[in-house]
């Protein structure tokens, strides 16, 4: 019983409605779809900017959508992640107001994508063909062919495109990915830890994951590719995160080989303060992608 429920909250999608559209902030965009390398149809927003240069903005797991979180009916997340709703259609609009185009999806399993290969949320090991297909996706376009792409990788996010770096050998051939910002990395072993669990507990949900569902999400999940990431990564992270544990975050950075820094922010002690701060904050994140990108 215990294991099925500590399951059900880490991996457990379905609570990650589209509850908000890009009109809503005066942006024009084209409702499009993809389809994953397994055949998983991913679905997303083409926010229109300039064509010389596109951003992919890949959410966090779980709880989250293409356009953000809502409070909703998460019962006991409602106040865990953030006191309010997480809007990232804001960061849209800095971005298409700078002259960059935005590709907002739904990862498989969240919002209106399809059912993944695996009905359950992988942290990364599954959602990395769904960051290749949305790169593959602006690559192929023809009204982007000559565009710069930069990645915008939150949590989830950033593990799903570590994860792409170290397994998918197309992702780091294409010349055209010019840089990523990885937003609080985080592996699953740190994040039930740092929740505070008792390990009897976070050994039945591991238990349960991989004799029920067939996930295994214990080890070093994404760290080991780290070194394969090819473009100059910004890492952000909030040093007052209570659901991280922060040498990890340390590694993850140390362990990249390309040109890189380090972002500290001190916010509220909530993991979600640094979501928030994403669309209300654009002068990091413009100044990173027009480094690398114009």
């Amino acid at each position: 019983m215990f294991g099925k429920a500590i399951s059900n909250l880490m991996i457990q999608p379905g609570k990650s409605p589209v509850f908000e559209k890009p009109d809503k902030y005066g942006l024009a965009y084209e409702n499009v779809t993809f389809k994953a390398k397994d055949g998983v149809t991913l679905s997303a927003w083409l926010i229109k900017g300039g064509t010389d240069k596109v951003i992919i903005q890949s959410h966090f797991g779980v709880q989250c959508s293409r356009c953000g979180f809502t409070q909703e009916g998460k019962g006991l997340m409602k106040n865990a992640l953030w006191t309010s709703d997480i809007h990232f259609l804001e960061q849209a609009k800095y971005l298409v107001e700078a002259g960059y185009s935005v590709l907002m999806y739904d990862l498989r399993n969240h919002g209106d994508s399809g059912r993944g290969t695996t009905p359950w949320v992988t942290w990364g090991t599954e959602e990395r063909k769904d960051v290749l297909a949305a790169v593959d996706f602006i690559s192929n376009h023809a009204h982007y062919a000559n565009a710069s792409i930069g990645l915008l990788s939150i949590c989830m996010g950033a593990a799903s495109s570590t994860f792409a770096y170290g397994l998918e050998s197309s992702l780091k051939a294409n010349s055209k990915v010019k840089t990523m910002i990885a937003i609080q990395p985080l592996t699953y072993d740190y994040f039930v830890k740092a929740m505070g669990m008792p390990n009897f507990l976070v050994n039945s949900g591991n238990k349960y994951n991989q004799e029920e569902r067939g996930v295994n999400l214990t080890g070093d999940s994404f760290l080991p590719y780290v070194k394969d990431i090819t473009v100059p990564t910004l890492v952000i992270q909030n040093r007052n995160d209570p659901m991280t544990n922060l040498d990890m975050v340390k590694q993850y950075y140390n362990d990249l080989t390309v040109e890189k820094e380090m972002l500290w922010l001190d916010l509220p002690k909530k993991r979600g303060a640094a979501y928030a701060w994403i669309g209300e904050n654009g002068k990091s994140i413009l100044g990173w992608f027009d480094k690398y990108m114009n």
